[in-house]
């Protein structure tokens, strides 16, 4: 069993930054990923960030260049700053991890996510 929890959302004006933190516990063993996803009002959840157990990155378009992820083993969290946010940023954030204890196991967990608002 892992939980996950995010913290760090609130509200800010368009070109502020914001820092979000996903805590991991429980049963944090065998990751392989870790990663952000976000979801707009009315549309699908979307992929804005992951950071693999080699510490390799990936980024959405909309992403990149304007958010960086990061993360610490030690502490099981991982970080995503986000700066120069833009209106369109506006969702709910989610922490997922993808756990592989085994060959033929495969393991994904989410958090219940951090509402993000940006606005004039």
């Amino acid at each position: 069993q892992v939980q996950l929890v995010e913290s760090g959302g609130g509200s800010v004006q368009p070109g502020g930054s914001l820092r979000l933190t996903c805590t991991a516990s429980g049963r944090v063993r065998s990751v392989d990923k870790m990663g952000w996803y976000r979801q707009a009002p009315g549309k699908e959840r979307e992929l804005v960030a992951t950071i693999d157990s080699g510490g390799i990155t990936t980024y959405a378009d909309s992403a990149k260049g304007r958010f960086t992820v990061s993360r610490d083993s030690a502490k099981n969290t991982m970080d995503l700053y986000m700066n120069s946010l833009k209106v369109e940023d506006t969702a709910i954030y989610y922490c997922n991890i993808i756990i592989v204890p085994a060959i033929e196991a495969r393991l994904e967990f989410w958090g219940k996510g951090t509402l993000v608002t940006v606005s004039p």
